[in-house]
C-alpha cells in the first residue's frame, strides 16, 4: 500500500503537498476511453487524427503533428502551439508529438522537447513522441489509441517508432504464451491478454503449479508446468500439438540473485543469465526454426529499467535485461520478414509483493523518482504488452518502451 499517496490525496495532505512542494502522486486514470476533447495542431497528415473528438478547453489531450518540421527555425511551431494550450490540459491529460524520422537535426530535437514537457506536467499527465515512417501513416492508429487512453497511464517520456502497417482486428481466437504467469506482472499480462480475446497458455515452474492453475482457470486459459531453462522442444511440441502453434509469446519469467559484483559467486551470475536471457534465445530460435510462431506473430520481452540505467548490486540482472533489449534489436528484422514483430517493455518501480519487501527508504525513492511521483501497477505493464500484441500494432517493431512514469534515470 502506498500510504503517502493516500495521505497526499486527503484534504490535509493536499494542502501540505502544495504548501511544501512535496511529491504529488495524482490518482491515475486507467480506463480504455480516449482522453477528450483533443486539440490537434501541426501538419495533421495522419487519417486517425481526423477521427478525434475535438472541443473547447479544458483539453483531454494535445496532439501536435511535427512531421512538417524541417529546420531549427521550424521548431518555433512547438512553442506557438503548446504555450497557450498547456495550462488548459485537464487531469491525466495526454501530450503526443508526432514526428517523421529522427535522422535530422530538427526531428531529433523533438525528443528533448517531449521529455521536458513530460516532467512539467501535473495531475497525472503524460507526454510521448511517435516517429511515423513515410508510408506508415495508416499503421499508427493502434499506437495513438493506446497513448491517448488511460491504458498508458504509467507510460511517459517515451519515443515510439512506427515503421509499417498492420491488419485491423483483435486477439480473439489467438493463442498467447505467457511465461512466469503464476503471479505479479505475469498474472496481470495473462489477465489482460485473455480480456482481449486470446487463449492464454500460462507457463511457470512446477513449484508454482497451484498458483499457476488458479491463474489459468481465472482467465479461461491452460496451464503448463515447465522449467523453461531445459530443452525448448517440449514447449514447442506442446504448442504445436495442443494449439497448432502460437501467435503471441511474452517472455516474462525472470529471477534475481542480488549481490555486489565482488560478493557474487558464479552460480548467482549463471542462474540469472540463464533464466532471464539464454533460455529466451533458445525458445525464440525453436519457435522460429520450427515455424511454431505463426506468420504475423508477436514476441514481447520483459526488460527492466535496470537494463537501461544499471542498478547497485544487480550486475547480473542488469546484464540480462540489457541483453533482452539486444535481442529485440537483433530479431526485429528477422520477425519483419515473417510479418511479425518483437518489442520489449522495461518496467520501472511496479507495486508487487517483491517491491513491497524492499526497505522503506529504497521503496519510497523508487516510487517518487519519476514524473508521476508514484509506483506503477502490474496492469500498466500488461496493457503495454497488450498494445504490442495487438494485430493493429504490426508497424511497431524493434521498440523498447519504459513503463516507469518517466523515471528520472536513463533516457
Amino acid at each position: 500500500m502506498d500510504r503517502y499517496q493516500k495521505f497526499a490525496t486527503s484534504g490535509l495532505g493536499r494542502r501540505l503537498v502544495r504548501k511544501l512542494g512535496l511529491p504529488d502522486p495524482y490518482p491515475l486514470r486507467r480506463d480504455a476511453a480516449l482522453a477528450t476533447p483533443v486539440l490537434v495542431g501541426g501538419a495533421t497528415r495522419l487519417p486517425f487524427l481526423e477521427q478525434l473528438l475535438t472541443g473547447p478547453a479544458p483539453y483531454g489531450a494535445l496532439v501536435f503533428d511535427a512531421s512538417g518540421i524541417d529546420s531549427v527555425s521550424d521548431l518555433r511551431q512547438l512553442h506557438d502551439f503548446f504555450h497557450p494550450a498547456i495550462t488548459q490540459l485537464g487531469p491525466c491529460g495526454r501530450v503526443v508529438v508526432i514526428g517523421r524520422s529522427p535522422d535530422s537535426v530538427a526531428q531529433r530535437a523533438l525528443e528533448g522537447f517531449m521529455r521536458s514537457v513530460g516532467k512539467e506536467l501535473r495531475r497525472g499527465g503524460t507526454a510521448n513522441l511517435v516517429y511515423v515512417a513515410d508510408g506508415a501513416e495508416d499503421g499508427v492508429e493502434s499506437t495513438l489509441r493506446f497513448l491517448l487512453s488511460g491504458r498508458s497511464a504509467y507510460v511517459s517520456g517515451q519515443v515510439i517508432r512506427v515503421s509499417g502497417t498492420g491488419p485491423a482486428g483483435t486477439l480473439e481466437g489467438k493463442v498467447a504464451l505467457v511465461t512466469g504467469a503464476s503471479r505479479g506482472i505475469g498474472e496481470a499480462i495473462a489477465t489482460v491478454l485473455a480480456r482481449d480475446g486470446a487463449h492464454v497458455v500460462c507457463l511457470d515452474v512446477p513449484a508454482a503449479g497451484e498458483d499457476l492453475s488458479k491463474v489459468a482457470n481465472a482467465v479461461g486459459g491452460s496451464a503448463v508446468q515447465l522449467d523453461i531453462t531445459g530443452d525448448p522442444a517440449r514447449l514447442t511440441s506442446h504448442l504445436r500439438e495442443r494449439h497448432g502453434g502460437v501467435d503471441v509469446v511474452v517472455h516474462n519469467a525472470g529471477i534475481t540473485r542480488d549481490k555486489t559484483l565482488a560478493r557474487m559467486d558464479s552460480g548467482k551470475w549463471d542462474a540469472v543469465l540463464e533464466v532471464n536471457l539464454a533460455c529466451q534465445e533458445r525458445v525464440n530460435a525453436a519457435l522460429l526454426d520450427g515455424d511454431v510462431l505463426r506468420p504475423g506473430g508477436r514476441i514481447v520481452g520483459v526488460s527492466s529499467i535496470a537494463g537501461i540505467a544499471g542498478n547497485y548490486g544487480q550486475t547480473n540482472y542488469a546484464t540480462s535485461k540489457a541483453g533482452v533489449i539486444g535481442m529485440v534489436r537483433t530479431l526485429a528484422p528477422v520477425l519483419a520478414e515473417r510479418g511479425g514483430t518483437i518489442n520489449a517493455v522495461a518496467p520501472g518501480f511496479i507495486e508487487t509483493k517483491m517491491t513491497a519487501a524492499v526497505p522503506f527508504v529504497t521503496r519510497e525513492a523508487g516510487r517518487r523518482m519519476n514524473s508521476l511521483s508514484q509506483g506503477g501497477l502490474p496492469s500498466d505493464v500488461a496493457e503495454t504488452v497488450a498494445w504490442f500484441a495487438s494485430p493493429g500494432s504490426g508497424g511497431v517493431n524493434g521498440n523498447v518502451v519504459r513503463v516507469c512514469g518517466q523515471m528520472m534515470l536513463g533516457a
